[in-house]
C-alpha cells in the first residue's frame, strides 16, 4: 500500500525544518542576548508583515486592538524566553520543552474558552510531566534555570495561541501576524538599549536570516493548517523538529542523550500528540 501524503502534511514538514534551522541559528549566536535577537527577528517581519498588509489594501489596527496587543505582548514574552533556552539547553531537548504548548493551551481553553478537560487530557498531561521529570532528571546539561524559562516559553505560547483562539474569525490573519512584531520591536528595543551587544561579520548574517526563516516557516505554517488535510495530521507533522533538532545537536554541537533522556522526550512527545489527537476527535 502506497503511503498518501497530502500537501498540508509536506508544507507542515517543510515548516518544521525551516524553523528549527532557525533555531539552530539562534543557537549558534549565544553571544546575543535573546532579547536583542527578537528585536531583529520582530524588525524583519514587521517589514515583511506591514508591505503584505498595504498590497492587499487591509485596515492595519484592526478592529479588536486590546486582544491584538495581548497576542503580541505573549509572543514577545515567549519568544524571549524560548530562545534564551535555545541558547542555553541542548537542542532537541529545548525543542521538546517548546511542544509543551499545546498542552498549556487546552488548560488556558478551559480557564477562558470554557472547554473542559477531560479524564484522558488529563492523563495525557501527566505523561508529559513524567517525560520532563525524566529529561531533567538524568540529563546534567539541563539547568533547573532554563528549565524553567523554556517551560514559562510554552506557557507564554499558550497564552498567545488561546489569544488568536478569541480572534478566530473575527480579524484577518495577517493582522494577527502584524502585531507581534509591532509589539515585539518597541519592547525588546528598549530592553537592548539597556543590555546591548553589537553583531559583527556573520552574526549580521545569522540575524537576518532567522527574520527571514521565521517569516518563511509562519507562512508555511499557516497554508498547512489552511489546506485540506486532516488538521491532527498537519499538526502531528511539526514533532519532527524533534528529530531535527536531534540531528543539528549531534552533528553541530556533540549534543548526545541517554535512553533515559529519549524515553523522557518520547513521553513529552506522546503525551502532546494524544491529547492533540483526541481533541480533535471531539471536535468532529
Amino acid at each position: 500500500m502506497k503511503l498518501h501524503i497530502g500537501t498540508g502534511a509536506k508544507q507542515m514538514l517543510l515548516a518544521a525544518l525551516v524553523m528549527t534551522t532557525m533555531q539552530l541559528i539562534v543557537k549558534s549566536i549565544p553571544q546575543i542576548p535573546p532579547q536583542e535577537v527578537v528585536f531583529f527577528r520582530a524588525l524583519v517581519s514587521l517589514v515583511l508583515s506591514y508591505v503584505t498588509l498595504k498590497k492587499a489594501d487591509v485596515y492595519l489596527w484592526g478592529n479588536n486592538q486590546k486582544m491584538l496587543f495581548l497576542r503580541g505582548f505573549f509572543g514577545t514574552v515567549s519568544l524571549v524566553l524560548v530562545f534564551a533556552s535555545f541558547q542555553n539547553l541542548p537542542l532537541a531537548t529545548a525543542v521538546v520543552l517548546q511542544n509543551l504548548a499545546p498542552l498549556f493551551t487546552a488548560i488556558f481553553a478551559m480557564l477562558f474558552l470554557k472547554q473542559p478537560l477531560k479524564p484522558a487530557q488529563l492523563l495525557f498531561m501527566s505523561l508529559s510531566i513524567v517525560g520532563v521529570v525524566l529529561i531533567k532528571g538524568f540529563d546534567p546539561r539541563v539547568d533547573p534555570l532554563y528549565l524553567a524559562i523554556a517551560i514559562c516559553g510554552a506557557i507564554g505560547s499558550a497564552a498567545a495561541y488561546t489569544v488568536i483562539g478569541k480572534l478566530k474569525g473575527k480579524e484577518n490573519p495577517v493582522v494577527v501576524v502584524f502585531y507581534f512584531p509591532f509589539v515585539a520591536v518597541p519592547i525588546t528595543g528598549l530592553w537592548c538599549y539597556f543590555d546591548w551587544v553589537t553583531p559583527t561579520g556573520w552574526t549580521w548574517v545569522a540575524l537576518l536570516s532567522i527574520g527571514i526563516l521565521s517569516q518563511i516557516g509562519q507562512i508555511l505554517l499557516t497554508k498547512a493548517y489552511q489546506s485540506d488535510d486532516d488538521a491532527a495530521t498537519v499538526s502531528s507533522m511539526n514533532y519532527t523538529s524533534v528529530i531535527y533538532g536531534a540531528l543539528y545537536g549531534i552533528f553541530f554541537f556533540g549534543e548526545f542523550f541517554s535512553i533515559e533522556v529519549i524515553l523522557g522526550m518520547l513521553l513529552v512527545m506522546l503525551g502532546t500528540i494524544l491529547n492533540l489527537i483526541y481533541k480533535t476527535r471531539l471536535q468532529k
